[in-house]
């Protein structure tokens, strides 16, 4: 693993978080390969980079701050990386502000001249609250 692998993987995640927190789909999907397998609550989907677009979009919660922890990296080569955190996350819901604590992990593969997630997975540790 190359010695500032697991800061590389953490700037890309915060990058992808805050793009969420923006509704910034565009920048979103610039760091993500053209489909992207993703888990959460709703089930497994793979999500084209202009699916992936509007969902962060017009999505039915208003996301707000975030925070990691407990960040473990790994790679099995040189050009995949797979990172897994806890994450709290404050959000909007329907006009009401909660918190949403979660196991996350994603998958980055290093293409040409950048890393590109190809696969996301959710795990709620909390329920929103």
């Amino acid at each position: 693993m190359e010695p500032d692998l697991k800061q590389t993987m953490y700037d890309l995640e915060t990058a992808f978080w805050s793009a969420m927190r923006d509704r910034d789909g565009a920048a979103a999907t610039k760091l993500c390969a053209d489909t992207v397998i993703t888990i959460d609550a709703q089930g497994v989907s793979t999500l084209s980079t202009e699916e992936m677009r509007q969902k962060l979009e017009t999505g039915d919660r208003t996301p707000g701050r975030f925070y990691f922890s407990e960040i473990h990296v790994t790679s099995p080569s040189p050009d995949v990386a797979v990172i897994g955190y806890r994450v709290k996350q404050e959000v909007t819901v329907e006009g009401q502000d909660k918190t949403f604590t979660a196991a996350q992990c994603a998958t980055w593969v290093y293409a040409v001249d950048r890393w590109l997630c190809h696969a996301r997975c959710e795990s709620a540790l909390e329920e929103v609250t």
